[in-house]
């Protein structure tokens, strides 16, 4: 039984983040085709909701691949896809205002970012000594280092688990600096609250896939013992 366990968990795992990532896109593409009503790229929009918040300081760049946005707290610096820097989609202005998001969380000193940040460090070493101690412990029958690095692994877990108030509120940051400076319509936001709605399930698709690993492992090492 706890074999058929261990398959249908990996299944399970790998399943979730394939549909979280195809509503992402599904959502992404579709809103990508309507233009937004105030007719700014994403640069533009970013750059509003960071002026009106006194974010002056924060600069916008263009970086390729596709939806790699991401907020730099260390260089106070925004990085937006090429097709969110230039287009003037729904799409485009909603991620970038989620990103805009981030930065209004680093000025206020949001508490699950700082906490998210100070856990980047601890968590890069520890999940790339997880694997090392997993493997080390499944080849030498030794259950402690298995044990320890499924703890281990537990960091990224807690890391996961962080990230989700970061994203969401950022996402709730957003729709609201795009409603407070008219730039979105009501049909626009309903585009936008798709946009972000749906990149939210990522976060949670990764956390549950990370959460069912982890105890598929726990069931070899029980079963170990």
């Amino acid at each position: 039984m706890d074999l058929m366990v261990q398959y249908g968990l990996i299944l399970i795992a790998a399943i979730l983040p394939m549909i979280a990532s195809s509503k992402v896109t599904s959502a992404y593409n579709k809103n990508a085709k309507v233009q937004a009503s105030c007719n700014l790229t994403g640069k533009e929009v970013a750059r509003k909701i960071l002026d009106k918040n006194g974010l002056q300081n924060v600069t916008i760049s263009e970086i390729s691949g596709n939806l790699t946005d991401h907020y730099d707290p260390t260089k106070k610096h925004i990085n937006l896809s090429s097709s969110i820097f230039e287009d003037t989609s729904i799409s485009s202005i909603s991620v970038a205002a989620h990103e805009c998001g981030h930065a209004i969380q680093d000025k206020e000193s949001y508490s699950f970012l700082k906490f998210r940040s100070s856990l980047v460090p601890v968590v890069n070493f520890t999940s790339r000594i997880a694997t090392i101690f997993l493997a080390i412990g499944l080849f030498s029958q030794i259950s402690g280092l298995f044990t320890l690095g499924i703890l281990l692994l537990c960091g990224g877990l807690l890391f996961q688990l962080v990230t989700l108030p970061v994203e969401f509120d950022a996402s709730r940051r957003a729709k609201i600096q795009l409603q407070e400076l008219g730039l979105v319509t009501k049909k626009d936001m309903n585009g936008t609250k798709e946009v972000l709605n749906a990149a939210a399930l990522t976060y949670v698709a990764g956390f549950l896939s990370t959460a069912l690993q982890i105890f598929r492992l726990i069931l070899i090492n029980r079963n170990r013992n």
